[in-house]
């Protein structure tokens, strides 16, 4: 057995092969299967903020509705963004938005779903922290100090790793 054919067997990192090189992973010989990732991002912000966004009396426009729309093209868009991602066809990008006004924050849900050869957590956590960000740019004039925060991976089902469920809090 090669140094490579025991890293292969072994967990690691995928994306370093046996000499320590960064690589895009070889799928070609994977069964394409139905795969699912959740992510999310909180944006936390004053409530005047808030309410600004709530209301729909901020000067650019439906704040959420960017959000969403800029977030749905951050997934389409991964493998331009993050180095060795494969891109993908996904069939399915959904990103939910919802005020969360007792706690003063927006919480981004970003649900990305293909059938192929390779999962999708990085779109889905793409999503998520895109249109994070864009709320925050929408934002920034009339709050510069708002903090986008716990970006993580909430489920992913499907591929050879299996299924995934973030424990909660």
């Amino acid at each position: 057995m090669t140094p490579f054919d025991e890293a292969k067997n072994s967990q690691h990192f995928t994306h370093i092969n046996a000499h320590g090189e960064a690589h895009m992973v070889d799928v070609t010989n994977k069964q394409p299967t139905m795969r699912e990732a959740i992510a999310e991002a909180f944006v936390i912000m004053n409530p005047e903020t808030l309410a600004m966004i709530i209301e729909n009396k901020h000067h650019k426009g439906d704040v959420f509705a960017t959000a969403r729309i800029a977030g749905i093209q951050a997934a389409k868009r991964t493998w331009e963004l993050i180095p060795l991602c494969h891109p993908l066809l996904l069939s399915k990008i959904e990103v939910m938005i919802e005020a969360d006004v007792e706690h003063s924050q927006v919480r981004i849900q970003a649900l990305c779903r293909l059938t192929g050869q390779t999962g999708v957590e990085m779109e889905a956590l793409v999503a998520a922290s895109t249109a994070a960000l864009t709320i925050y740019d929408m934002c920034k004039a009339v709050q510069k100090d708002m903090v986008i925060s716990q970006v993580r991976l909430l489920s992913k089902l499907g591929g050879k790793s299996g299924n995934f469920q973030a424990q909660y809090d």
